[in-house]
């Protein structure tokens, strides 16, 4: 087999992986993604789906957008935490300022030492749950919360879960409310401080696992260990998984997306994954898509997440903590119930 050839086949396993986590755990989702992107701009009935990327930059910056409307993250997060004081998953607030991943790396770095030391014992890790303790610490640190960072992590897991279900194609599920009610009443009690955040706590989850996953079966070690190259490759890796495929809006005000009229009131899907190229292109340090394509999986101008630079430290730290022991998944298992696309388990061996 050629350089090339296996590079195409690696890159293949790491995409057929990485799609079972939307054909398992949100197949109507993927598939409405699927069956639309033949066109950049289309509307179904009250809904606009945007999927070409310059049509994407057009609604994040010259359409007014209400991003606490009912349908919407931002809605469904202040809906789930109402009474909180704060909103701890939307893209607002001061709590992913560049000053502060420095200082927030002494937190997830020990936990990243610890955590896969059993690698360099032929022990096996689970990328999920250290995903689930480092992003939790790190909410914990941000708030100077003592609360147990693991709980912090599946309270808000549940929570988020719960109350998605309203702005995600799917049936809906009895008694849905009653558990986002419940789930965020227990969130509100681990986190007694109520402070804004934005710390995409769930993202975190979802996407670190998803990235280690394809980084593994694609065989990009050696990229990873590469100081140079390991920052554009975490940069690459966050764009072909987009952990957060879709962005739903609302239009605040009449305008136009990719030549679409768009009224106040409707709603919007803005597919990042397809914005982003994700779909369609492999992930490379050495041939990255560009800040202008990669970036777009955290959205464009005022509507970008502020988490993007801590997203990529924290993975980057991850990768140049596994790529010594070159390891290998050897169980993925799908979470069903979480609100993105993401792995219940994912268990890592050592090759190296």
């Amino acid at each position: 087999m050629t350089t090339t050839h296996a590079h195409t086949h690696s890159h293949a396993r790491a995409r057929g992986r990485d799609r079972r986590v939307y054909l398992r755990s949100h197949p109507l989702l993927f598939g409405l993604l699927a069956a639309t992107r033949g066109r950049g701009v289309r509307r179904l009935g009250g809904t606009v789906l945007v999927h070409d990327a310059e049509a994407y930059r057009q609604a994040l910056t010259r359409l007014p957008l209400d991003r606490t409307a009912a349908g919407t993250t931002g809605g469904a997060a202040r809906e789930a935490l109402r009474g909180a004081g704060g909103v701890l998953f939307d893209q607002e607030g001061g709590g992913h300022r560049a000053d502060r991943v420095e200082r927030l790396r002494e937190v997830w770095r020990p936990l990243l030492v610890r955590g896969f030391a059993p690698l360099g014992r032929g022990g096996e890790v689970d990328v999920v749950a250290l995903a689930r303790e480092l992003a939790g610490s790190v909410v914990c640190a941000l708030l100077e919360c003592p609360a147990d960072p693991r709980a912090v992590a599946e309270a808000a897991a549940v929570a988020a879960a719960a109350s998605v279900r309203d702005h995600l194609p799917g049936l809906p599920r009895p008694g849905a409310g009653a558990r986002a009610a419940g789930a965020a009443e227990r969130l509100r009690g681990l986190l007694a401080d109520g402070d804004p955040l934005s710390a995409m706590l769930n993202t975190t989850v979802a996407a670190l696992p998803r990235a280690v996953a394809w980084c593994a079966d694609a065989g990009l070690w050696g990229q990873a260990a590469d100081a140079e190259l390991r920052p554009r490759l975490a940069e690459e890796l966050l764009r072909v998984t987009a952990a957060s495929p879709v962005l739903p809006r609302v239009a605040a005000a009449d305008g136009l997306v990719g030549g679409c009229p768009v009224r106040g009131g409707d709603r919007l899907l803005l597919v990042a994954r397809h914005a982003a190229q994700a779909h369609g292109r492999d992930p490379d340090g050495r041939s990255p898509a560009g800040p202008g394509v990669a970036r777009l999986v955290f959205g464009a101008g005022p509507h970008t997440c502020p988490g993007a630079r801590l997203a990529t430290a924290q993975l980057a730290d991850t990768l140049e903590a596994l790529a010594p022991h070159r390891p290998v998944v050897t169980r993925a298992r799908v979470d069903r119930r979480s609100a993105l696309p993401g792995w219940r388990e994912l268990r890592l061996a050592a090759t190296a």
